[in-house]
């Protein structure tokens, strides 16, 4: 007969023994309260199964850095670049002779925590939906005379994506050299034939920090989420659109893929190069340096941008201490599109105080969502920033997948990163920071355009909606920071 009291006894012993360090190490990893508290949660809930979960998805990689930077020679000359224009920030040469006095504190902590450096030799392009970010993207292509980099989070063996193979390819068979890093949690469905038809071709495609079994391990949390293409280094794009039908076609049952996308001429499509040089340096081994992927650059007016990334190789989460930076110096307007709305405390901080001290403050996200548990979250921060007095709207006319956002009259960012912890503190990002009030007009103007599909949410109506609706949220917000 099977003695369950001994079996308990060990059962227990065997908890206490694994639970006790694990529970010691998320406390000595110093994260935010509520994510220490939620996996703490879970290794009381669930006894030995919640520490091989934590082991698996939970550990933390950014203190420890995921890879080295150092060997870049790119890198080498962006970060003596930036130092440079420090010093001339100092001097107020180059914030003067760029008319940015009001903006020097966020391009100064965006040289310090990123390296971003300033560029004015930019024209830009808005790009509204997936059709007309598709059209420019596959123009620029045609023009390409000596290398296409591209970096994605979904590349789709679909309508759109064998278009773009087959062009890619023939821009290769004319000479041109391709390369593709394709991230492999978020590209997962690609079939071999699909890359075999690329190498078969000669273009280089590598997938950004393969999971398998059994080298399934934490990393599966740190994915590169940028969305970028550089052309010949001087064109550029960057913003929320992949690689794949949906951003054409939508989805069933949500209707509409709503995207807003950037396409960069000039200066800031070479620093945009950097950040694709470090990954593919990171992959590969290959060290991409030279004219040929970084033109000089120019003295050239134009539209000053800074292009920002970051991730687990970075020190500074600096799009999130941007985001906050622009937050904290709004006078008059904030405007916000995401599809997911989950926070850090500070950001949420920022909000809510910006709101109470009558700034207007406007947030679109989407009713419909493509990730049930992310709008689960995002609705658990509505009724506080409601309360706030910040202004919340819920798109209708589909899933709006949009990440861009605009402070007064001349900051704006568009880019890959959503507004949660997940893009701020785990996945591999980029963002481009734009100083012109014509630029951030026309922002405005694509944001009531916007507008236009949503409908506002009232505090007292919120506040009224059945409890299901407030227990699934709060399920949602407690389990969240694991993730």
């Amino acid at each position: 007969m099977f003695d369950w009291s001994q079996f308990w006894n060990w059962f227990y012993f065997i908890f206490l023994l694994t639970a006790i360090p694990v529970a010691l190490m998320i406390i000595l990893e110093k994260r935010s309260p509520f994510k220490t508290a939620a996996w703490i949660l879970v290794l009381i809930l669930l006894p030995i199964f919640g520490v091989v979960f934590y082991l698996v998805f939970g550990q933390e990689y950014r203190k420890r850095k995921m890879f080295s930077r150092r060997g870049i020679k790119s890198l080498k000359e962006l970060r003596r670049l930036s130092t440079e224009q420090l010093k001339n920030i100092e001097q107020k040469q180059l914030i003067s002779k760029a008319g940015l006095n009001n903006q020097a504190q966020l391009i100064r902590l965006l040289l310090n925590n990123s390296d971003s450096l300033l560029t004015t030799g930019n024209t830009l392009k808005l790009l509204k939906d997936g059709e007309e970010t598709f059209e420019n993207i596959f123009y620029a292509i045609e023009q390409a005379r000596h290398h296409i980099h591209l970096e994605y989070y979904i590349f789709e063996d679909d309508k759109i994506g064998n278009r773009l193979k087959n062009l890619l390819i023939k821009k290769r068979n004319e000479g041109v050299e391709v390369r593709i890093i394709i991230d492999d949690v978020g590209s997962w469905g690609l079939s071999r034939r699909f890359f075999k038809t690329f190498q078969a071709n000669n273009i280089e495609i590598h997938p950004f920090m393969e999971v398998r079994f059994p080298r399934f391990t934490s990393r599966v949390n740190y994915r590169n989420h940028r969305k970028i293409i550089v052309i010949d280094g001087k064109t550029g794009f960057i913003g929320g659109v992949n690689i794949a039908d949906r951003y054409l076609e939508g989805l069933n049952g949500i209707g509409a893929w709503r995207d807003t996308h950037l396409q960069i001429n000039g200066d800031a499509a070479t620093t945009l190069q950097v950040i694709f040089a470090a990954d593919w340096y990171f992959i590969t081994k290959e060290n991409l340096y030279g004219n040929n992927y970084f033109p000089p650059f120019s003295d050239a007016p134009g539209v000053p941008v800074q292009i920002s990334a970051s991730g687990p190789d970075y020190s500074w989460k600096s799009i999130e201490q941007a985001f906050f930076a622009a937050i904290t110096t709004a006078r008059k307007k904030i405007y916000l599109v995401t599809p997911y709305l989950m926070p850090p405390q500070e950001l949420k901080t920022a909000l809510k105080t910006a709101a109470l001290s009558q700034v207007d403050v406007r947030i679109i996200i989407p009713e419909k969502s493509d990730a049930r548990l992310s709008k689960w979250c995002s609705f658990a921060y509505v009724e506080e920033l409601l309360e706030a007095g910040v202004r919340i709207f819920l798109y209708q006319n589909g899933f709006i997948h949009s990440k861009y956002l605009l402070v007064d009259d001349v900051i704006s960012s568009v880019g890959t990163s959503n507004f949660d912890f997940r893009s701020f503190e785990t996945n591999f990002e980029a963002n481009a920071f734009i100083y012109q009030k014509a630029f951030t007009d026309q922002l405005e103007e694509h944001f009531l355009s916007d507008l236009q599909h949503c409908r506002e949410v009232r505090y007292r109506e919120w506040r009224k909606r059945p409890i299901i609706y407030k227990v699934r949220e709060s399920l949602a917000h407690i389990i969240s920071p694991m993730f």
